[in-house]
């Protein structure tokens, strides 16, 4: 498990964090996430970038006043069922 603080970023980490999923975190790993709320749309637009990329969003909660925190996991892409009977 992997803890970054994003918030010097503002509300420009959105392409930080998935630059992290993408290269720092291995597959299974956990990554923590610490962001500024602002007016709490990052909440959920970090929430729909988790899922857009395939990654699961295991916690999301408020940190302090002015702070959040998402615990972000990096699982293996799933095998198709399809392309192991073509294998097989």
């Amino acid at each position: 498990m992997k803890r970054y603080d994003l918030r010097p970023l503002k509300d420009n980490f959105y392409d930080r964090m998935l630059e992290l999923m993408n290269n720092d975190i291995k597959d299974g790993e956990n990554a923590i996430f610490l962001f500024e709320i602002g007016d709490f749309s990052p909440i959920q637009k970090s929430a729909d970038l988790i899922k857009q990329n395939n990654y699961t969003l295991m916690n999301s909660l408020k940190f302090n006043e002015v702070d959040w925190t998402i615990v972000v996991k990096k699982t293996a892409p799933a095998t198709q069922p399809e392309q192991e009977e073509q294998e097989a």
